[in-house]
C-alpha cells in the first residue's frame, strides 16, 4: 500500500510518466529506474535503499486500478485549484494565500494541541502512578512498623511473664566427701541436714554410695528434690559456705543448668546470686511486689521424720536467711487447686499421673547416669 509520503512526492515523478500512461509503459519505466536506483549498483549512497523503496511503492500504487483512480482524482483537483488559482487577480490571490495559511495554522493548532493533551494525559498518568506507589510504600512502612510494634509487645510480654517450672527445677545434685560427713548415709538425714533451706521430699531423695570393695566409698552424690524452687534455690546459693553449715559440700541444679525461671527472674531484676560482703541476698518488698507466680510441680508428700535423724547443723541464720527467692510463689506444702498426685490418691487425673511418672524416669535416669560416672571415676 502507498504511504502518503509517497502520494505526495507524486508516483508519476517518481517514474517518470504522465497521466495518460499505459501499465505497459508503467512497466517499461520502472525497470528502467530502478537499474538505476538499485542499492546493489549504489552501495555509496545511503539514501540508495530508501529511494528503491519508494519507487516500489509508487509502482504497486500505479498498477493497482483503484488506488491509481484516487490519485488521478485526487491530482486533477489540485491541477483545477492552480489553474483556477493562476486565473485570479492580485487580490483575489492574496485572499486565497491568506486562507490557506490560516487553515495550516489551524491544522498546525490543532496538532499542537492534541500533542499538549496527549503529554499532559502522560504526565497526570505519570503522577498518579508516582502517588499509587508512594501510597503503597507508605502503607507498606505502615505494616512494617506496626509488625514491628506487635512484635515488641510480645517481647514485653515474653518478659514480664514467667516461665512454666520444670519437672526438675526443684531438684538439685549434692556432692560431699564422705569422710567429712560420715552421718549423711541415709535419705532421712540428709533430709534433716538440708531442711533449714526449705521443704524437702524426702521420699524422692536419692542416693548413691556405690560401695567397691576393698575399697570404702569416698564421696556420695544425692539427688534432692525441694518442695519449693526457693529452698532449691537457697542451697544453690549456700554451696560449700561453712557459715551455712555446707562446708565441703557441692549443690549444683539437677540437670547442669539453671532453671528458666531463675533467669528469668535475675533478668528483670527480681533476684540476685550475692548480696554485699557475700552473703546470701533476701527478697525485699519491692521484689515481691506485683510479682507473677510459677506453677509449681506437684511431688509426693514427705512422711514425718524420726527421731534418730541426724540433727541439722546450728547456725545464727533462721530458714528465712537462706531464702533468696521471692515469696509470692506458691508453697507445695499447702493445699492448692492443683490436683495430687500421690500414689493412693483417689481420681486421680491423667495429665497428673503422667506428670509423675515423667519425673520418676527422668530421676532414675540421673541415678544412673551417676552410677556409671562414679563407676568410670573408681576404674
Amino acid at each position: 500500500m502507498a504511504s502518503t509520503d509517497t502520494e505526495d512526492a507524486n508516483a508519476y515523478e517518481l517514474l517518470g510518466v504522465t497521466l495518460e500512461s499505459t501499465e505497459a509503459e508503467i512497466r517499461t519505466a520502472y525497470r528502467q529506474r530502478s537499474l538505476k536506483v538499485h542499492p546493489d549498483r549504489n552501495r555509496g549512497n545511503p539514501d540508495a535503499a530508501r529511494k528503491f523503496h519508494e519507487l516500489n511503492q509508487a509502482y504497486e500504487l500505479l498498477l493497482d486500478p483503484l488506488r491509481r483512480m484516487a490519485l488521478d482524482a485526487k491530482m486533477r483537483v489540485k491541477e483545477a485549484r492552480k489553474t483556477r488559482f493562476a486565473q485570479y487577480d492580485a487580490k483575489r490571490k492574496n485572499l486565497v494565500e491568506e486562507l490557506e495559511e490560516r487553515e495550516r495554522a489551524f491544522k498546525k493548532a490543532r496538532v499542537g494541541k492534541e500533542a499538549e493533551t496527549k503529554a499532559r494525559m502522560q504526565e497526570n498518568e505519570r503522577i498518579m502512578e508516582e502517588g499509587r506507589r508512594l501510597r503503597e510504600e507508605r502503607e507498606r512502612e505502615l505494616r512494617q512498623k506496626a509488625a514491628e510494634v506487635r512484635e515488641a509487645e510480645k517481647t514485653v510480654n515474653a518478659d514480664l511473664e514467667p516461665p512454666t517450672l520444670g519437672a526438675l527445677d526443684t531438684t538439685v545434685r549434692v556432692k560431699f566427701p564422705l569422710s567429712s560427713h560420715p552421718d549423711l548415709v541415709t535419705p532421712s538425714s540428709l533430709s534433716a541436714f538440708l531442711s533449714h533451706f526449705g521443704t524437702l521430699d524426702e521420699q524422692s531423695i536419692v542416693l548413691s554410695l556405690k560401695p567397691a570393695p576393698p575399697k570404702k566409698p569416698k564421696r556420695v552424690t544425692a539427688l534432692v528434690p525441694f518442695k519449693q524452687i526457693g529452698g532449691a534455690f537457697a542451697v544453690i546459693c549456700a554451696s560449700g559456705r561453712a557459715q551455712s553449715g555446707l562446708a565441703d559440700v557441692e549443690v549444683d541444679w539437677a540437670e547442669g543448668k539453671e532453671p528458666d525461671l531463675i533467669r528469668w527472674l535475675k533478668k528483670i531484676g527480681k533476684l540476685s546470686t550475692t548480696g554485699q560482703n557475700g552473703a546470701i541476698p533476701q527478697p525485699t518488698e519491692q521484689d515481691t511486689s506485683n510479682l507473677p507466680p510459677a506453677s509449681a510441680t506437684p511431688s509426693a508428700t514427705a512422711p514425718p521424720r524420726s527421731s534418730g535423724t541426724t540433727p541439722a547443723p546450728t547456725s545464727s541464720s533462721t530458714s528465712t536467711s537462706f531464702s533468696s527467692f521471692p515469696s509470692t510463689f506458691p508453697d507445695l506444702d499447702t493445699p492448692s487447686t492443683a490436683p495430687s498426685v500421690g500414689l493412693d490418691t483417689p481420681g486421680l487425673d491423667y495429665e497428673s499421673l503422667t506428670l509423675m511418672r515423667l519425673r520418676q524416669a527422668e530421676r532414675e535416669r540421673l541415678e544412673r547416669e551417676i552410677r556409671e560416672r562414679e563407676a568410670a571415676e573408681g576404674d
